[in-house]
């Protein structure tokens, strides 16, 4: 299956995005157990993170990041990009 990465940046308040924390943990924990292979984390210095996840085309991807917590509760700017993976 192809890679996906979701680039996020945060456009809500910090008490407003912490509240849809743990359904996002709980929606990516979902993906890993459909075998989607996904990982999520933030960046150090605040303010954004990254989704990578595999799925088998963008159609899917988009569906997976469309229903993601942070995405439909609005928490989040992103742009979505397949990764094609060079070097293993």
């Amino acid at each position: 299956m192809p890679w996906f990465v979701k680039l996020e940046r945060g456009i809500v308040d910090k008490a407003t995005f912490d509240q849809y924390v743990p359904a996002h943990i709980d929606y990516v924990q979902s993906l890993i157990a459909r075998g989607h292979d996904a990982r999520s984390g933030y960046w150090a210095e605040r303010g954004g993170g990254m989704l990578l996840f595999q799925a088998r085309s963008l159609e899917e991807a988009e569906a997976i990041v469309a229903n993601d917590p942070l995405v439909q509760n609005h928490c989040v700017d992103y742009e979505l990009h397949e990764w094609r993976i060079v070097v293993q």
